[in-house]
């Protein structure tokens, strides 16, 4: 026996989204939040065979699509990844957008989509791109400073943008693909001590230098809960970024942050508010890069991934 998993594939500034069409486990009519529990219950096999080699990628992103609770809504989604789920994640929702117009599911203008972390927005415009209204965005602690292994005394904030980002100016290395295997290391470093701390439970990490392109603001690294680096400049991370230049004053209200990704792919972001709370929007582009069935044979030892446990 063969089952089949039909999806779409995109990049978004050169970090892959998996988008499953069909195929999907059946999670039932709940809200997105009560559909993830499900899903990292009982079907975590499924969330390894979309995106784990020997099918994907380290770096892959899988969404499933979901039809919305609410019906003002284009389309309900839950993230995952090499290890396990996501809350929200801000270059899988730009990749979503311009898969489901690759679908002629919608057309440009503003479209409500359902998250387990809440209902964002994504407005689609001409030439792929997307600007994702982001769910509230704040940071939790200021200046924390942790001791890490081997590295000493790093200094960041830790900061919700749909995930839980630690972030740093702090870095020893130059943000390039040449300090790759070092800027990993370090990241791995600095997640792992921050959450031997007790502090909020960090998805990311997040490092900040100075900018390579003309016009953008600033370079990161983010490192993935996986230890896969982001291609993209993280649209969740661009958005926790955001709510700590807010909240410092060093960003006004409307005005453009360019966020640079290691790769030199790029988001333009800005805050609004709204009843005291700091609204993130992120633009990004992303394009179609491929749509195939994926096959699991059940004769196929490796047909739910590669796994580490």
């Amino acid at each position: 026996m063969t089952e089949r998993i039909h999806v779409i594939d995109s990049h978004t500034g050169g970090e892959p989204t998996r988008v499953v069409v069909s195929g999907g486990p059946p999670l039932g009519g709940g809200s997105m939040r009560e559909r993830l529990d499900l899903f990292r219950r009982d079907f975590d096999h499924f969330r390894s065979a979309v995106v784990n080699e020997p099918r994907g990628s380290d770096a892959m992103v899988g969404a499933l699509l979901c039809e919305p609770v609410d019906h003002a809504c284009s389309a309900g989604v839950i993230f995952f990844n090499n290890v396990g789920f996501l809350q929200m994640c801000g270059h899988g929702t730009i990749g979503l957008a311009v898969t489901l117009a690759h679908m002629d599911l919608i057309q440009p203008g503003v479209h409500r989509i359902e998250t387990p972390v809440g209902i964002v927005e994504a407005e689609l415009h001409a030439n792929n791109e997307v600007t994702v209204t982001n769910i509230p965005s704040r940071r939790a602690v200021r200046g924390l400073s942790v001791e890490v292994a081997r590295f000493g005394s790093v200094v960041g904030d830790i900061a919700w943008g749909g995930n839980w980002f630690f972030l740093t100016y702090d870095c020893p290395f130059a943000l390039n693909l040449a300090n790759l295997e070092e800027l990993t290391e370090y990241a791995w470093a600095i997640r792992q001590a921050v959450n031997a701390g007790g502090y909020p439970e960090v998805d990311h990490v997040e490092l900040f230098g100075p900018p390579e392109a003309p016009g953008s603001d600033a370079r990161n690294f983010v490192l993935c809960p996986g230890k896969a680096y982001d291609r993209s400049p993280c649209g969740t991370g661009t958005s926790a970024k955001l709510a700590c230049l807010y909240a410092d004053g060093k960003l006004q209200e409307s005005e453009v942050w360019r966020q640079e990704s290691l790769i030199g792919s790029s988001f333009d972001g800005w805050v609004t508010t709204r009843q005291g709370e700091i609204i993130p929007h992120i633009r990004g582009s992303a394009f179609i890069c491929a749509e195939a069935d994926l096959l699991l044979d059940h004769r196929d030892a490796f047909r739910w991934g590669i796994r580490s446990s």
